[in-house]
């Protein structure tokens, strides 16, 4: 059976205005007086009291924002007095719920309304969930007065038997707002009332625990921060009177963490200085939890251990860095010459107090540029020697992040310095030597150019005031000898190049390669093989022969590997009882110990084996990112019956290669006559060009007179010299046109055995780069105009012959 409520007698009664302010049944509250409406109400009521005809009553109603509730409480007035703090008060008795009808007159100023009184009624015995929601609710209640402390009053709830007054009993409550009062005021089931009042409590409790949970957490958090902050006072308090007494017990862990004492005894630059004083002064305000404190720590680590003010002595003695340059590396004379200019010029400026002039340092910034295997890497080192400066390689190759060169932005985790400040501190001193090895190898992508964020180190105008992402201070760099090296020049950006000096290595004669595998490489694979010097000897035939036959190329890296391996070979041999040490090796046994050789001259093969012993082959010079190379150019007519008439080029060309042959053709067509050639077949004949190692590409202009002769060969029917090379560019006119790589070149023709070079007039001043041995062993040509050349390298035909198929 549900519980109902029903509504009684009418009843008329003055009304008394509770501004935000809810009374429920049940409550005692007392009520000032002073305020008019309440006064005019209580005296009211006391004027319609008849004379024993009980005490004085009220209708307390709500008023929330000038609107009186729906529902209110009949209340009878207790006592009229004085309230605590002495104004006249009345104590009032809310009795029970009543429903406000029609306003009506009576006695007094205050207003009367006319109402019900509102019964509520239960089943009797109450089912069994009711009873479960009475002992939920009074749980709930027992456990908030608890954590108040309001013992007396947990007895009071927990003998309240009925569930209406259990509800009431809520009105007490601090936390409710005066609408969940009021919406418990309004509803007149007792049962809905007790469900309500349930759920208000429970929400109540769960905001509570949460409340109470976050302000454990932040107590917690606090008390923490200021035990710390007051350990680390009384911390820094025994340590300054462990100072003061001379104790001498501080350990070095402690002294390292005093970086403010580092900062003030390091020798920084002023306005490092600052910047660091400046992070020490964040570092003591934040907490050793906080991650910006191992930030800052980790920062002022690398800025003191930089040597912002070591710098070595530069050694002065000419004579003797000359000497070192000597003994450690065989030729580069370019390179000894231009290290030997710049000592001297540091010497000059220091005797005459130049050394800083407009902030900058007399640093040099150096490209050298070579075939692999001539010693560029090495070099650096040596240069190092020989100045009594410290030597860091910094390798470049496949570097694409630009944080590689320049630092990272210490807001990223793991951040670091960038390898120019990390080579600064491996060195230990503001004027190393620095090698940037393989420098035409670095790429880009979409973390940035590395290239460009060398322009500003590398740039003699701007580095002194490099700044890395990572340090945000500046470091001069401008008494840093830079040495980068590269293999292609044209993977070098212009912007960059710009900014260094050009070196070209362009590797060694034959001779030089003697020297070098007799003094240099030799003794070192002597002792990687366990060998003493005089166990095996090599002459310096054996030697050339190696250079020569064996590996020919610009620099020495196979040829130390053919030595190695010929060292291996007699050490095994020596360890079978099949050899006997010691042991001259001579030209003669070098077949039988690492096999024949690779690389037979054009010069030394029998004259019917060799390219150029039919019409239609010439001898071209190029170069590659190894050093100068020889390459062959075939030609060849396809019958007017079977081949298609047009040009055909393969090999890998590249288009301006394509263009040159084309210049070629055209050329020999148009002056045909003029040089006795049967070129009037050419019009319905195909022209077949290939350029053998069909597997790598090739492209420039230079092959220009090579193709021209090719073809002017095959036509004629002459063959081409065997001994002769050509290089040059070709125009329409026939003139020859200058090209680049002149001494590669020359030195290329000289290893594979050509004894004649035919080489554009206005590359005559080039030859002055060539070594003096190489120019003897040489037969150069400088030719203005593609007849010459043809003059030069078509053999004199014996007897008539037709032209080629």
């Amino acid at each position: 059976m549900a519980s109902a409520s029903t509504a009684s007698a009418p009843l008329t009664l003055p009304v008394l205005p509770l501004d935000d302010e809810v009374v429920l049944p049940g409550m005692v509250v007392p009520l000032d007086l002073s305020d008019n409406d309440v006064r005019a109400a209580v005296e009211a009521a006391q004027a319609a009291a008849r004379p024993g005809g009980g005490k004085p009553r009220v209708l307390l109603v709500p008023r929330v924002d000038g609107t009186y509730a729906g529902t209110g409480v009949l209340g009878t007035v207790e006592q009229v007095g004085r309230l605590s703090d002495g104004d006249p008060g009345a104590l009032i008795r809310a009795v029970g719920r009543v429903r406000i009808g029609a306003g009506t007159t009576g006695p007094g100023g205050a207003l009367w309304v006319e109402g019900s009184a509102v019964e509520e009624t239960l089943p009797d015995p109450l089912p069994g969930s009711v009873t479960e929601l009475v002992r939920e609710y009074k749980a709930l209640a027992t456990s908030w007065l608890k954590k108040r402390g309001a013992w007396q009053v947990v007895d009071r709830v927990q003998q309240i038997d009925g569930v209406g007054a259990l509800a009431d009993n809520s009105g007490y409550s601090p936390f409710l707002t005066v609408e969940q009062k009021v919406e418990l005021l309004e509803t007149a089931d007792p049962v809905a009332r007790l469900k309500l009042a349930t759920a208000q409590l429970r929400e109540h409790l769960a905001e509570q625990d949460v409340a109470e949970t976050i302000a454990k957490d932040v107590q917690e958090g606090v008390d923490k921060q200021q035990r710390e902050f007051l350990l680390r006072r009384q911390l820094e308090a025994v340590r300054k009177e462990l100072r003061e007494l001379g104790d001498g017990t501080d350990s070095p862990a402690d002294e390292s963490d005093d970086y403010r004492a580092r900062v003030e005894a390091a020798d920084l630059p002023e306005k490092v200085r600052e910047a660091a004083l400046k992070e020490v002064d964040k570092l003591e305000r934040s907490s050793d939890q906080s991650p910006e404190g191992s930030w800052i720590r980790t920062w002022l680590d690398t800025v003191l251990e930089l040597p912002w003010s070591e710098r070595t002595e530069d050694q002065y003695d000419i004579q003797g860095a000359q000497a070192i340059l000597d003994a450690e590396h065989a030729g580069l004379e370019d390179v000894k010459e231009r290290i030997t200019e710049y000592l001297a010029v540091r010497k000059r400026r220091a005797e005459r107090g130049l050394g800083v002039v407009g902030g900058r340092r007399g640093g040099a910034v150096l490209a050298l540029v070579g075939p692999p295997g001539v010693g560029k890497t090495s070099l650096g080192e040596s240069v190092a020697h020989a100045m009594g400066r410290k030597f860091v390689r910094v390798a470049l190759g496949g570097v694409r992040d630009e944080a590689e060169i320049r630092g990272h932005r210490r807001t990223y985790v793991g951040a670091l310095p960038g390898r120019i400040v990390r080579a600064i501190k491996e060195a230990g001193s503001m004027n190393p030597v620095v090698l940037l090895d393989e420098i035409d190898k670095v790429g880009s992508d979409f973390r940035g150019d590395p290239a460009a964020a060398l322009l500003e180190v590398l740039d003699p105008a701007q580095n002194h005031t490099f700044r890395d992402h990572y340090l945000e201070v500046e470091l001069d760099l401008s008494d840093v000898v830079f040495l980068a090296t590269a293999n292609v020049l044209e993977a070098i950006p212009e912007a960059l190049l710009d900014r260094m000096e050009l070196v070209r290595l362009d590797g060694y004669t034959e001779d030089e390669k003697v020297v070098i595998a007799r003094d240099h490489l030799l003794p070192r694979q002597l002792e990687r093989a366990g060998l003493e010097p005089g166990e095996v000897v090599l002459e310096d035939a054996s030697l050339r022969k190696l250079a020569g036959e064996y590996t020919r190329e610009a620099g020495v890296r196979t040829l130390e590997r053919a030595i190695a391996r010929l060292l291996r070979k007699v050490t095994a041999q020596h360890e079978l009882g099949d050899r006997e040490l010691p042991f001259t090796v001579t030209p003669e046994d070098l077949r039988d110990l690492i096999g024949r050789p690779h690389h037979v001259p054009e010069s030394a093969q029998d004259p019917a084996e060799r390219r150029t012993a039919v019409p239609g082959v010439a001898t071209g010079l190029a170069v590659t990112g190894a050093g100068g190379d020889v390459l062959f150019v075939e030609a060849s007519l396809a019958d007017p019956e079977t081949g298609a008439a047009g040009l055909t080029l393969t090999g890998q060309l590249g288009d301006v290669m394509k263009e040159s042959a084309r210049i070629a053709l055209s050329f020999l067509r148009s002056h045909g006559a003029e040089l006795e050639l049967p070129v009037t077949g050419l019009k319905d004949r195909g022209v077949h060009i290939h350029f053998p190692a069909g597997a790598v590409p090739k492209d420039g202009p230079s092959a220009g007179v090579t193709m021209t002769t090719a073809l002017a060969s095959l036509l004629s029917g002459r063959q081409v010299r065997t001994d002769v090379a050509m290089t040059g560019e070709v125009s329409l006119t026939g003139r020859v046109l200058p090209i680049g790589g002149v001494k590669q070149k020359l030195l290329a023709a000289h290893r594979a055995g050509i004894t004649t070079v035919v080489i554009p007039k206005r590359n005559e001043a080039d030859l002055d780069d060539v070594p003096a041995e190489i120019l003897e062993k040489l037969e150069v040509h400088p030719v203005t105009d593609v007849r010459q050349v043809l003059e030069i390298a078509l053999a004199p035909a014996a007897v008539p012959v037709a032209v080629a198929a």
